[in-house]
C-alpha cells in the first residue's frame, strides 16, 4: 500500500472510531477495523451489525465453560 493510501486508511479508521464513540457502540479500534474490512470484502453490513449486537448478550448470558479435568499421573 502506498503511503498516501495508508494515510487515508488511517484517517478513515480514526473518523469511524470517533463516530463509533459518539454513538457509544463500545467497539474498539481493532474490532471496528475488522468490521470495516469484512464490509470491504462484501459481507452484508446489516448482518454484521446483527451479529455484533448479539455477541455481548450471548457472552454475558452463557455460563463459563467447565475447567478441564485434572490429569493424574500414576508412577
Amino acid at each position: 500500500m502506498d503511503p498516501e493510501a495508508a494515510k487515508t486508511a488511517r484517517e478513515s479508521l480514526e473518523l469511524s472510531f470517533q463516530m463509533s464513540n459518539i454513538l457509544d457502540t463500545g467497539l474498539d479500534r481493532h474490532t471496528l477495523s475488522v468490521l470495516i474490512a469484512l464490509c470491504d470484502l462484501g459481507l452484508n453490513p446489516e448482518a454484521l451489525a446483527a451479529v455484533v449486537k448479539e455477541l455481548p448478550t450471548e457472552a454475558l448470558s452463557s455460563p463459563p465453560p467447565p475447567p478441564p479435568p485434572a490429569s493424574s499421573s500414576s508412577s
